[in-house]
């Protein structure tokens, strides 16, 4: 539950900030989107029509529960499924309302500031909350999935994950729309907390309809040694995206990597990138982000590097292919310093599918339209650095799985 001094402070912040834009991304209607509750609860994942599963499965999530620690699946604003199977501890964040005292999680890092956090405070919200035990190590994924389940929906989230001290997690986050659902709103708040020598490893497999709208707020809080590694791919059709997570690496020799893969197409508009704060001595961290743009999309690609310490280190890499002569796509990275002895650097470049590069497969016996397709696929594949060796194929097969259905 929250104090009641807690709750009096989020809904004046919520009322003050109920109208207004964010600073980044295109502004929406909110009242063009509904806020339901959702589907009926299920037992298990057999109870989903082969249609749903083939949804679900397109976004990483194994209906063979069996290979992972758990599962939690929500559609729109309804918990209808959480199961988990092993020391961790995983239940609708309304239940863990009832059962903790959440004033130091919630509402903490992301701060309520416009009219998407504005809604999640107000109105209806559902989300998952995880707690790993201090020294609890699982290897092997849990899985979440978000579901925007009828038509022009508002699927209003607050997500809660805790990894105490000496303890791992990973998880595997897919979020999409029911097979007939064409057009709706996702607003995701979530904040991470990872303790002295913890680590979190966050894999996200986005497939929006072309008529939804997304807007996560997510911020993550680093204690000493403690790690964030944060996958995120997106290459299907959407409205639009705006996403801008930040990591505060408070504690010494604490780390975050963010690996984001995106292709817009369309009239797609992705306005995405991350932040890191680095307040440790000897804090570190990485931002690697891959961009296509297509047709009529549309792609700002931001990077925010901080450096507030002593022997800090971070590198900001963003690459993009535009393929459209009607296709913007834009990287604005920053370096912001206040200390003498940092390392902070950044490289960014645009430019199209090198001409010799495509004569020299075409040459080997592919069609044009094979050897591009074969040239965009490697250009948007990353190293996914930091994985135990198992939960590395899994992310891999899932990202190879993605890029097959450009």
């Amino acid at each position: 539950m929250l104090s009641k001094e807690k709750t009096k402070l989020i809904m004046e912040k919520a009322l003050k900030y109920k109208d207004t834009p964010a600073p980044f991304g295109e502004d929406i209607n909110l009242e063009e989107y509904v806020i339901k509750e959702g589907g009926k609860s299920i037992n298990s994942f057999s109870e989903l029509d082969e249609e749903y599963i083939k949804k679900l499965e397109t976004v990483g999530i194994d209906s063979n529960e069996e290979n992972t620690q758990g599962t939690y699946l929500q559609v729109d604003n309804k918990a209808v499924y959480s199961k988990i199977s092993s020391k961790i501890e995983m239940m609708p964040i309304s239940e863990a309302l009832e059962k903790y005292d959440l004033d130091e999680y919630i509402w903490n890092i992301v701060d309520i500031k416009d009219k998407y956090t504005a809604r999640v405070a107000l109105e209806l919200t559902e989300g998952f909350f995880i707690r790993v035990p201090k020294g609890v190590k699982e290897t092997i994924p849990l899985q979440t999935c978000l579901l925007i389940g009828e038509e022009s929906s508002s699927q209003n989230v607050h997500n809660i994950i805790i990894v105490e001290e000496d303890a791992e997690l990973n998880v595997i986050t897919g979020c999409t729309t029911s097979p007939h659902v064409k057009s709706g709103l996702h607003i995701g708040v979530s904040e991470f907390y990872v303790g002295k020598n913890g680590k979190l490893t966050y894999t996200m497999i986005h497939d929006w309809g072309k008529n939804v709208h997304v807007r996560p707020r997510t911020a993550i809080k680093l204690e000493e040694n403690a790690q964030y590694i944060s996958n995120y791919v997106i290459v299907s059709e959407v409205k639009s995206v705006q996403s801008y997570p930040t990591a505060f690496c408070d504690g010494d020799n604490s780390s975050a990597t963010f690996q984001t893969i995106s292709y817009g197409k369309g009239d797609s508009v992705m306005d995405m990138g991350s932040r890191v704060v680095l307040n440790g001595k000897g804090s570190k961290c990485e931002m690697v982000s891959r961009n296509i743009v297509v047709d009529n999309a549309k792609n700002i690609a931001r990077g925010h590097l901080i450096g507030n310490a002593e022997d800090i280190k971070g590198h900001l890499e963003c690459r993009g292919l535009i393929l459209s002569d009607n296709a913007l796509l834009h990287a604005i990275p920053e370096l912001e310093a206040t200390k003498a002895n940092l390392d902070l650097s950044h490289e960014a470049a645009v430019g199209k599918i090198a001409e010799d590069q495509l004569m020299y497969l075409m040459s080997r016996g592919l069609t044009e339209d094979e050897a591009t397709s074969l040239i965009i696929k490697g250009f948007l594949s990353v190293d996914i650095t930091g994985l135990p060796p198992k939960l590395a194929k899994t992310v891999s097969k899932i990202m190879e799985m993605t890029l097959d259905a450009l």
